[in-house]
């Protein structure tokens, strides 16, 4: 029986050996293991090797100065198991298979803690190094006149600009620098969970909207004369025409409930819907040019492009029975199939009216990562 688990004790599981011979012979297979940006958990990777090698240097003065010789130890340990953590969060060993970046945000959370200790144990020196980008990660997640982003400020001028000032920094001070970068950091990871979430609301909503397109096609092909999606144009000599978007036929009078869906076929919401996923696939690549990129691990532009795929096809459905019904005045006798489907086209394209307010929410969440006080064009945040 262990032969056939295991092959033998002190072996390999048969399972486990499979699984890695076959990530390692099909690249295809590995690179979707990796569930994230694979850069981004390189220069993670890179970014602890030298945060260890800076702790190290910083314990070792530390230990030698009286007044943090005492705390040293503890910091460096702390801050030191915070970086195996993020190492081991890379791995990703457990991942949850839906999220595929989380492990990124994790290890960051294990890096900015142990930024956080190693601020207690540094040097005065070590602090006044670290100050412009500790002032610059303030002064992105705190406005003006927040009496933290002014405080801060003050002990970057007396550290720099007070040269009688033999103090250096105070206990204080550094307890106050060390909890509002935490907290600015913190304020980082929440909105960046933000856009997270968002990209999972989009991306529900499109699952939705697409089965209901789905849904929508197949009940027309299963009941085609439910609704028929053809037009009754009176044309000269009293004759009328039922023209539906896949077929059209002439009668001598005004057509009956009867004849109209005899003309009516099951492909015609088909055909109606894949023209509105084209039309809106157009819309989708021309609103890309006003969608800036982003570092983060997470496809806000490519989410919202696909949320006007399926909207389309509905639009152009609706926008058709709309006009059927009459809500369009003088629009409501189209006299041949090519009409119909150059509506279907307009209406759509048309989705974009709605989207576009979707469009403007996904740049919003994604400027608000960078705090309060970012400027539109900036390139994102501090990584």
């Amino acid at each position: 029986m262990s032969d056939t688990a295991g092959g033998g004790p002190g072996r390999e599981p048969w399972a486990a050996r499979v699984r890695r011979w076959y990530d390692t012979r099909t690249p295809i297979r590995a690179s979707r293991g990796e569930m994230g940006p694979w850069e981004q958990k390189e220069a993670l990777r890179a970014r602890i090797t030298e945060l260890e090698a800076i702790l190290h240097a910083a314990a070792v003065r530390a230990s030698v100065d009286e007044e943090r010789a005492i705390v040293a130890d503890s910091y460096a340990a702390k801050a030191q198991h915070e970086l195996e953590q993020a190492n081991s969060a890379l791995g990703h060993d457990s991942h949850p298979r839906m999220r595929r970046a989380a492990h990124l945000g994790v290890a960051q959370s294990h890096v900015d803690s142990a930024m956080n200790l190693m601020v207690w144990m540094a040097s005065s020196e070590d602090i006044k190094a670290m100050l412009p980008d500790m002032l610059a990660l303030i002064d992105e997640h705190f406005t003006p006149r927040d009496p933290r982003r002014i405080h801060a400020t003050e002990i970057a001028r007396r550290l720099h600009h007070d040269g009688q000032n033999r103090d250096g920094l105070r206990l204080g001070e550094r307890a106050f620098l060390a909890e509002t970068v935490s907290h600015a950091r913190r304020l980082l990871r929440k909105e960046t969970l933000r856009v997270r979430s968002f990209v999972g609301i989009v991306m529900s909503v499109t699952a939705g909207l697409f089965l209901a397109a789905i849904g929508v096609a197949v009940m027309s092909c299963i009941w085609e004369t439910a609704i028929p999606l053809c037009f009754t144009p009176e044309i000269s000599g009293g004759k009328y025409k039922v023209v539906c978007p896949s077929f059209s036929q002439d009668f001598k009078g005004p057509p009956t409930a009867e004849e109209i869906a005899s003309t009516a076929r099951a492909q015609d919401y088909l055909i109606i819907e894949i023209v509105g996923v084209l039309s809106a696939a157009i819309a989708s690549a021309a609103a890309l040019r006003r969608i800036r990129g982003t570092a983060l691990p997470y496809n806000v532009p490519v989410v919202l492009a696909l949320l006007k795929l399926p909207t389309g096809a509905l639009t152009a459905g609706l926008g058709l029975l709309l006009m059927r019904g009459g809500f369009v005045p003088g629009l409501s006798a189209l006299d041949s199939t090519a009409q119909i489907i150059a509506w279907a086209i307009i209406f759509g394209y048309s989705q974009q009216l709605f989207t576009k307010f979707v469009d403007n929410q996904g740049q919003a969440v994604l400027d608000a990562v960078r705090g309060p006080t970012s400027q539109a064009g900036s390139t994102g945040p501090h990584v």
